[in-house]
């Protein structure tokens, strides 16, 4: 007799369980791949399914209070990330059919040595959710956003900004690229928008990014169009020598060699060099590289600009990483504002006189953003704020702040697409002795 075929659907629902697993216990989302899932319809099945589960976890969480007597079961192997996969499709994916949702959770918590004793909760809690599937569905969109920020955002931001967060945050977020030069032909050919200055916006895609025209020829390269923006800003004469500290993957570290200055690009990760390295070569872009410690990176002569990305919450980048909010805490952000500190007192050291400092981060923290320039100006003798002014954002101009800042968040858009960007905080000093 012939081996019984296993249920459609079952392994790519499998696989997505174990993918969420990890990212439920601390790990960052990467979409599956062709390796993880050979067919190309199961594998976007998989991740729609993973990523509606990371966007809504807030309203999930909600859900799996309500319906779970007594809580998570501890030591229960893949049975939360199954339930909160079939508990998405249910309440929040109504198209993919609730039958396949009830009867793929109840096959893949079987297939689970750890879980399969609760093959029977799993049944009973989703007959549960779909009797009130309606109900749910309508939760507020205010469950999206976690206790952790969303009180210093509404304070920071305001409510109509918040909104727009939790809009960004369902949405996701579309490709932005930067092009290495301004080629209106290219710009139809890819079906993109300009969205500010050599940043271009993809809204929709049906291809993978190296299957974009123009990516094996080095005409572009990936970049939010918030991430864009630093390195805009610099303001040195073409042949400066310019220092990126942080630097891989490399996306500010090209932008620096396209306006022409003499860039040092440095990296404590030699894994994330040599990505830069291989981005660069697509380019056909050179820098000098080094692995190092931006800490404590000392330089044999100094530099005119330094731009420092430091490492951050990350908050900011949650449209593609919707688990980043609720995987930092309080502590973290206090943990990475030290850092900061650190990172920026060398960024300062290695600043030549009358030298330009970008700091920048990827975060919605004020404590990361704001109050670090505060910390700067008051503790780096002889570093000044250099104001950023509208004018040097055209398309983006609300997002300079009145002391010169720049401060952009998911609920803003550049040139008016739609999409959103990221969260990011760039100021610009001057040292002047």
């Amino acid at each position: 007799m012939a081996p019984k075929s296993e249920p459609a659907g079952l392994k790519l629902r499998l696989v997505a369980a174990q993918r969420l697993k990890a990212v439920l216990a601390g790990d960052n989302f990467v979409p599956l791949n062709a390796v993880d899932l050979a067919d190309g319809r199961d594998r976007a099945l998989a991740n729609r399914l993973i990523t509606t589960a990371l966007r809504r976890q807030g309203q999930l969480n909600f859900i799996l209070h309500a319906v779970l007597d007594k809580g998570m079961p501890a030591k229960s192997g893949t049975f939360e990330a199954i339930l909160r996969l079939s508990l998405a499709q249910l309440v929040f994916l109504p198209d993919l059919g609730a039958h396949s949702a009830l009867f793929l959770a109840v096959e893949a918590t079987k297939r689970d040595p750890k879980a399969r004793h609760l093959s029977g909760l799993m049944n009973a809690v989703l007959r549960s959710a779909q009797a009130n599937s309606a109900k749910f569905g309508m939760l507020s969109d205010d469950l999206l956003i976690p206790d952790t920020f969303g009180d210093t955002w509404l304070d920071a931001y305001g409510e109509a900004a918040i909104d727009g967060f939790s809009d960004a945050l369902l949405a996701g977020a579309p490709l932005d690229l930067t092009l290495k030069s301004n080629d209106p032909d290219l710009i139809d050919t890819l079906g993109a928008q300009v969205a500010l200055a050599d940043t271009v916006r993809i809204e929709q895609r049906d291809r993978p990014v190296e299957a974009l025209p123009g990516y094996a020829e080095g005409q572009w390269w990936v970049q939010d169009a918030a991430s864009a923006i630093p390195a805009r800003l610099l303001a040195l004469q073409p042949g400066a020598r310019v220092l990126d500290l942080c630097a891989a993957p490399g996306g500010k570290t090209a932008q620096l060699i396209k306006a022409g200055y003499a860039v040092t690009a440095l990296d404590s990760d030699a894994a994330r060099m040599e990505r830069l390295r291989g981005n660069l070569a697509r380019l056909d872009y050179t820098a000098e590289t080094i692995v190092g410690d931006a800490g404590t990176f000392a330089p044999a002569s100094l530099y005119s600009g330094v731009l420092l990305d430091a490492p951050c919450s990350a908050t900011g980048t949650f449209r593609r990483h919707p688990e980043v909010i609720w995987h930092r805490s309080v502590g973290d952000v206090a943990g990475r504002v030290r850092l900061q500190r650190a990172l920026l007192t060398n960024a300062f050291r290695c600043l030549d006189i009358d030298g330009v400092l970008l700091y920048c981060v990827c975060s919605l923290e004020p404590a990361e953003g704001e109050e670090q320039v505060d910390w700067a100006l008051d503790s780096l003798p002889g570093l000044e704020l250099f104001p950023v002014s509208a004018a040097d954002l055209p398309g983006l101009e609300q997002a300079v702040t009145p002391k010169g800042l720049v401060r952009t968040h998911p609920g803003m858009s550049p040139s008016g697409l739609a999409g959103g960007m990221d969260g990011f905080f760039v100021a610009r000093f001057r040292r002047r002795r």
